[in-house]
Parts: C-alpha cells; sequence; structure tokens
C-alpha cells in the first residue's frame, strides 16, 4: 500500500527473517511480522543482526511446520500527559521447557515525558515454535497490538516519537544484546592513525611514518597530530595486518573540500578518494569504490546517513559496520585521486584475530560502476559475478538529464543463471522502499541521502537499499539491473507527447555489496576520479559578480561573498525594501539549439521574492528565495529555442515571504543548459514563439 502522506495509507511489510541462534538456540527458527510506520521503521527489534551477513545463507524452510506463540507489546504509562513512560516487548517461554506461565522481555525503551493524545495500540506480532511445544496441531496464536495516533496539534511530538522508536529499534536490532553476555572467540584490535613514536607528520622535515611503533602519548603537542595530509596522487595504507580475523568497523574523517584555516586552497572531496580492500594478498581489490559512494554519499556532496551498516553522522564522521573476515591478510588503502591534498584524515579500524574461520565463509566485496550516460537499449548494470554467495545492498546515484522523473524503471536480477529475472521489480523507488517518487530520508534499511529537487533537469538523486534481513542468495552467479525508464517532456517523445515509460538517457552510478565465496568474475573497474567527474552540461554561464556596478540594480547595495555553497563569489543584493529593488544580468547566444535557462542561487532567512523577466517576458510565478537555512538552489525557468543575439534576464522584487528577515537576493549565475541530442533532432520545437508561450517542461 502506499502513501501521499503523513498518517495516510500505512501498509504493512513482511520480513518473515530465519534468525539461526536466538531464545531456544538449536530448534527454534522465529519468524516475525514486522510492521512498518510510515516507512520510518522497515525492521523490529527482533529482525536479523548484521553480524549474521558473513554465515552461509541456508535453503528454504517453510513456515508451515511451525506453531505460533505470541509475543506481546507492553505500553504501561505509554506518554501521559505528564510523567515518563516505556515500551517493551515481551515473549513468553515455551511450554514443555521448564518454564511453564513464565515470560521474559527482549527489548524495552523508556522514555521522558511526552504528552500525545489519543494513543491507540494495535499491531500484530506472531512467533512460530517447532510443531508439538506446548501446543496442538495446526493451532497458532498472536497478541494484536498496533499504533494509530491522532495527531492534532502534537504533529511535532509524533516526529520525535518516530525518531526515538527509530533509534531504539536500530540500537536494537545492530546486534543481540543477549549475545553480549556470552564468551568472544579472537582478540580484538586496531588499526588507527594515532600519532605514534618517532614519526614526522608536520613541519618541513621529511616525512617519516611508522605504523608498527607504540603510540606516543606524552604531553607534547604533537600527540595529538593524530591525523595524515595525504598530497595529491600518493596512496595512504589504513590497515594491513596478517589474519585470521574479522573487521567489525571502519571510522574515518577529514575535512572537506571548501577553504578553511587548515585548508587554505580546499582539500580533495570523497569522490575523488577512491577506496580499495584487498584480502590474503589478492592482486585485485574486493573492495573498490570512491570513499563517498561507499558510504552512500554520492556526487562528491556531504550528506547525513543513518543506517544499520553504513552512519555519516552530520556528514563528516564515516562509519562502516559491514562485518568484513579474511583468512591471510587485510590491507585497506585510499588513493588520492584529487589535485588537492586529503587534509586531517583521521581514522580507526577495529577487528577481531581469531584462531580460524569456517572452511566456506564469503568474502565482503563492493564494486563502484558508472554509465554517463546509461546505455541506449541495455539495462544498467550494477552487478554480474559468477559463484555463491549472498547480495546485500546497492548504492544508486542518477544526474537526470531529461526533465521529468527518472524512476519509472524497474530492478530485475537474474540468479544462477537464467535467462529471465526471477527478481522483477515495480519501479525505482519502489527497489528503494519508498513510493510515488524519492524524498530525502534515512532509516536502518533504506534511504535517500540527497535529493535535491523532483523533476528538474540536471537534478540529483542517490539512493541505499541493504538487504539484510532479506539478503539476494545464490548458488551459481547473480546478476543485478535496473531499467533506465521514466517519464520525458513531450519535445523529447517522437510522438510529441508526455508519457511515463520512456528509455531516458541519465547519470548512472552504482556500489553494489555481496557476500561470495571463491574469486569474483566481476571484470568492472573503477575509473579515475577524472572521469567520475559529472559531464559539464553547461552551454552559457554567466556570473551575477561580474555585474556588480549600478547600472545593473536598483536600490540597495551589492557584494560579492563567498560562500561554502558555490565554487567562487555570488552577487549579495542587499535591498532595504521592494520599492525599486531589481537585478539585470545579460547574456548572449551565439547559435540556436535547445536550452534550459535557470539561475544558480541562494536561499537565505532574509530574502525576498522576485519575479524573474527575460526580455520583458514574464517567466512563471514569483521565485521564493527565503529559506530558514542557508542552502544553495536552482531555479529553472525556460525551455526554448533562442535566435543568436542578446538578452537580459532580469529579477525585480515582489515582496517577501512572511517568514523573512528582508528583501536581499543572492544570485551565483546565470545558465543556459543543454538538452539531449534527441530533442534537437525531433525539433518539435523548433519554430515555437517562447515569447508568445514561455513553456518550462517538468
Amino acid at each position: 500500500m502506499k502513501s501521499n502522506g503523513i498518517g495516510q495509507g500505512v501498509g504493512t511489510t513482511h520480513c518473515h527473517t530465519d534468525l539461526q541462534k536466538r531464545f531456544w538456540a538449536t530448534d527454534v527458527a522465529k519468524r516475525l511480522d514486522c510492521g512498518v510506520l510510515n516507512t520510518a521503521v522497515s525492521k523490529s527489534a527482533a529482525c536479523n543482526s548484521i553480524a549474521s551477513l558473513p554465515a552461509r545463507q541456508g535453503g528454504d524452510q517453510s513456515p508451515q511446520s511451525k506453531r505460533f506463540a505470541p509475543m506481546s507489546v507492553s505500553a504501561k504509562n505509554l506518554w501521559p500527559q505528564a510523567g515518563a513512560g516505556a515500551f517493551s516487548l515481551t515473549l513468553p517461554s515455551p511450554a514443555g521447557r521448564g518454564n511453564t506461565g513464565r515470560s521474559f522481555q527482549i527489548f524495552r525503551m523508556a522514555f521522558p515525558s511526552i504528552p500525545l493524545r489519543n494513543l491507540r495500540l494495535r499491531r500484530r506480532f506472531m512467533l512460530p515454535l517447532p510443531a508439538g511445544e506446548g501446543r496442538g496441531e495446526g493451532e497458532g496464536s498472536a497478541l494484536t497490538t498496533g499504533l494509530r495516533f491522532n495527531l492534532g496539534r502534537s504533529r511535532s511530538t509524533f516526529f520525535l516519537f518516530v525518531i526515538v522508536l527509530l533509534a531504539g529499534l536500530q540500537l536494537a536490532s545492530a546486534g543481540d544484546l543477549a549475545d553480549l553476555a556470552k564468551p568472544q572467540d579472537g582478540r580484538s584490535m586496531r588499526s588507527t592513525s594515532t600519532m605514534r613514536i618517532g614519526e614526522v607528520r608536520r613541519g618541513d622535515a621529511e616525512r617519516n611514518y611508522n605504523p608498527k611503533a607504540d603510540p606516543r602519548g606524552d604531553l607534547e603537542e604533537a600527540s595529538n597530530w593524530d591525523n595524515f595530509r595525504v598530497p595529491p596522487g600518493e596512496t595512504h595504507v589504513l590497515m594491513d595486518e596478517t589474519g585470521p580475523g574479522v573487521i567489525t568497523h571502519i571510522w574515518l574523517t577529514f575535512l572537506g573540500p571548501e577553504p578553511q584555516d587548515w585548508a587554505r586552497q580546499g582539500s580533495a572531496n570523497h569522490q575523488e578518494m577512491l577506496l580499495r580492500i584487498y584480502w590474503d594478498g589478492r592482486e585485485r581489490p574486493a573492495v573498490e569504490a570512491p570513499v563517498g559512494d561507499f558510504f552512500a554519499n554520492c556526487f562528491g556532496r556531504r550528506s547525513e546517513v543513518i543506517s544499520l551498516p553504513v552512519a555519516v553522522e552530520d556528514a563528516d564522521s564515516y562509519n562502516c559496520f559491514w562485518p568484513m573476515p579474511f583468512r591471510k591478510s587485510a590491507r585497506i588503502e585510499i588513493e588520492n585521486q584529487s589535485d588537492k591534498p586529503i587534509s586531517l584524515l583521521y581514522y580507526n579500524i577495529d577487528w577481531i584475530k581469531k584462531r580460524r574461520l569456517p572452511r566456506n565463509t564469503p568474502y565482503f566485496h563492493a564494486q563502484y560502476r558508472q554509465e554517463y550516460p546509461a546505455r541506449k537499449g541495455e539495462d544498467y548494470l550494477v552487478l554480474e559475478t559468477k559463484g555463491k554467495g549472498h547480495y546485500v545492498g546497492t548504492v544508486l546515484a542518477v544526474r537526470t538529464r531529461s526533465p521529468s522523473w527518472f524512476g519509472e524503471g524497474d530492478e530485475k536480477i537474474y540468479i544462477d543463471g537464467e535467462a529471465k529475472p526471477s527478481i522483477w521489480g515495480t519501479g525505482t523507488e519502489d527497489y528503494f522502499l519508498s513510493a510515488w517518487g524519492l524524498k530525502t530520508t534515512s532509516t536502518p534499511f533504506f534511504g535517500v541521502p540527497h535529493f535535491d529537487q523532483w523533476g528538474i533537469l540536471g537534478g540529483h538523486t542517490s539512493a541505499y537499499r541493504w538487504h539484510i534481513a532479506d539478503p539476494i542468495v545464490f548458488n551459481k552467479g547473480i546478476k543485478v539491473t535496473f531499467e533506465h525508464f521514466g517519464w520525458i517532456s513531450p519535445d523529447e517523445n517522437p510522438e510529441y507527447r508526455s508519457m511515463s515509460w520512456n528509455e531516458r538517457e541519465d547519470d548512472y552510478a552504482s556500489v553494489a555489496f555481496w557476500y561470495q565465496t571463491g574469486t569474483p568474475t566481476f571484470t568492472t573497474r573503477a575509473p579515475h576520479a577524472r572521469e567520475r567527474r559529472l559531464p559539464d552540461l553547461e552551454r552559457v554561464i554567466v556570473y551575477a559578480r561580474d555585474f556588480a556596478d549600478a547600472q545593473h540594480h536598483g536600490a540597495g547595495t551589492v557584494a560579492r561573498q563567498q560562500l561554502d555553497l558555490h565554487p567562487g563569489p555570488q552577487l549579495l543584493y542587499r535591498a532595504p525594501s521592494a520599492d525599486n529593488a531589481w537585478l539585470e544580468i545579460p547574456f548572449e547566444v551565439k547559435r540556436k539549439e535547445p536550452l534550459r535557462l535557470l539561475l544558480k542561487a541562494t536561499r537565505s532567512y532574509d530574502f525576498g521574492q522576485y519575479q524573474a523577466t527575460l526580455n520583458g517576458v514574464k517567466l512563471g510565478g514569483p521565485l521564493d528565495f527565503f529559506s530558514e537555512k542557508i542552502v544553495d538552489h536552482e531555479f529553472h525557468l525556460l525551455d526554448f529555442w533562442p535566435a543568436p543575439g542578446t538578452y537580459t534576464l532580469r529579477l525585480e522584487c515582489v515582496g517577501k515571504n512572511p517568514r523573512s528577515g528582508g528583501y536581499y537576493c543572492g544570485l551565483e549565475s546565470v545558465r543556459l543548459r543543454e538538452r539531449r541530442p534527441r530533442v534537437a533532432d525531433y525539433g518539435h520545437d523548433r519554430d515555437k514563439d517562447w515569447r508568445a508561450q514561455p513553456e518550462l517542461y517538468r
């Protein structure tokens, strides 16, 4: 069931996940009906732990032989008007095991005082037990509980509840707390960037690194120099250890690309850093992906990600919890493929030294791939490998080259060499567990870290989907693909009409995550950072800062302002009021071709509303430059075939948002962006008079 808004169409997703080691060990295969609360919570605390992913995935287990015992949800004193509350899951012990009539709590969250009116619980949990365990043949039982809200004025409280509940469920599902009370095999180790005795990392002297030396740990300030500067073109080794062992956690951080005190010329961005991980001395890396894309941060942009295997807190603290076993050795390195340094690289890599690993332990793999643009007549390929294993995740980045919605294409997954895919989806957003399009979100199992605007030309969307509770198992091989079909504007359609099923030519990039035994046969390698950079779509760029003289603005003052949002300074227009407040930016067109006119601008808390005109022709409605936070934004204005000549873009203030504190305007540039070649080939709008009928395709 799909939903258009909060509180509508709340569906239920079943995760029927086999948990091989839990409360009653050998003969209890538990399955849990997990509900989704407005898509924010996709699995309950009892779904599979991420630690089980390297284990070999077995075959089917029929639920018909199970008998169901109730799992209850207790809500004692839950969100009263005053006082604290608690939420708990309580599981009864099975009859016949000496625990008749007893129950025990497996999950509990305590909450501070949160007023929430008209709360009702209604959710169904069922736990299967082996046949004959205290129940008659064919019997089953379930306690119905659930969650239903009358939001009223408590919408903010509802969202707070969702956030707290999600955080609690994520923490509980990240690992089985009961396992922590059991003996743990092996010995914990760490590879780290901490400053070590005898090392020279700063100053004019020759650098001297020794990762095997003892940590420095004295009273000198140099003891705190726990980071590295990686020059352009160099490779830094983060870990080089012998096994057997299992990497359990990777944390790293570094400066962003913008200039700052510690890097006045700026630094490499995370798309320009190539992460490679090698197992057992092999020549080919098992993991090869840009650092950003590996952590679900695409396009070189920093975004927060809060999920089970990957967490990027505050968009700059990169954490990975994928279990990574190895027998002989593990080597982790980052190559700086930028023309700027990696500045202040910190890292901690936690792993457990083991005596041995099971013979058939599968290894972790991740591989980056791209097509700029997606190839015509072929589905986009994410992964194709032979062998035995299980597929556990996808990161997908799409930069649109056409207006409208790109994501109607289905995922098509071929198992064990089959000619037709036995796993066939219903749309790109459906694969990423969303509905009716995509929007920015982050959950334990799926998310969209970046989504700039709906349906624009040159829009950016990145999404992740982790198959933790639902790994895709293969015994001979797997092929993972996506169709690149979607809506398209009439001028790109041979029949000059808008429809939902058109092969699009957008820019695609992906990272596939999987475990397998043996050597993968996927031949794709990550290209150099120069080739990973998205192609420039701009035909004309006119920087507003070059028109700061009095003849190009009305009442008020202008200044060149450098923000981290743009590569160069923007033009900041400080209009005292809407009276006589305007900006004009001229530009020249040299040849007639299909183009899109747009503004690259800034939105802020004291910016006004402006009406755009081109050579006196009104383009759409007023543009609202207000935002509570300072953000970059593109305003798309017109699709047209301009004749060669000079044009003037005028922005005239018509007021302000009631929440805005002023009438200012921040403008980086006026741009003319290219359309796909087929727009020119069809030529539907070649002779259309844009002055009489301005058109912006969405």
